[in-house]
């Protein structure tokens, strides 16, 4: 099962709440929603459609599982919103517990044991496992090397600060560019393989 991280980002790196305001505001953070305005339904909206399409399971950090588990079940009916909620979910958590795991086909995975779990779960047999969002589970796994493709939406905005996906442990990681495309808005989506 590959691991494919799939992810909003400005042009300085940021993937902090590109939702909505209410997102996420750690460390002050007061753009949410900052991608709004450069989303293009071809083009970006395409990208999510192919990532979806190729995943056999989607994997979160604990915030961003909760924030998808308020949001998508209302969504029913809408054939990605239906992807989202049928596909097997996977969730990092040491605080969530089995009673919290509301939305449909979610299994924890206790975050002590995270990084030898998904790298037994990579080595199995499968489609893509699809990381949205989650931007600390996101460094780890790159930081580990455990991360196949990156999919970067890249939005042609500056936010000036805030959570990123890329690790800062000085480690090496090779990637090749295998396609790119641009939407009207400016947005680039890129898709790069390890090399």
């Amino acid at each position: 099962m590959p691991i494919v991280i799939t992810s909003f980002i400005s042009i300085d790196g940021v993937v902090q709440a590109p939702g909505g305001p209410e997102e996420d505001t750690d460390g002050g953070f007061a753009h949410g929603g900052w991608t709004h305005d450069y989303f293009d339904p071809e083009v970006v909206g395409g990208a999510f459609d192919s990532a979806m399409r190729t995943a056999d399971a989607l994997l979160f950090g604990r915030r961003t599982w909760q924030a998808m588990a308020r949001a998508w079940p209302e969504r029913a009916g809408d054939p990605f919103a239906d992807r989202m909620n049928s596909i097997k979910k996977y969730v990092v958590t040491d605080t969530l517990t089995d009673s919290d795991l509301t939305w449909d086909n979610t299994t924890s995975v206790p975050g002590t044991e995270a990084v030898a779990h998904l790298r037994k779960l990579s080595e199995s047999e499968g489609g893509n496992l699809l990381v949205m969002g989650s931007p600390s589970l996101a460094r780890t796994l790159l930081h580990e090397g455990l991360v196949d493709e990156l999919r970067l939406i890249v939005m042609p905005v500056l936010l000036g600060g805030g959570k990123s996906v890329f690790p800062t442990e000085g480690a090496k990681h090779a990637f090749e560019l295998v396609s790119t495309a641009t939407a009207p808005t400016g947005a680039q989506v890129s898709v790069y393989r390890r090399a």
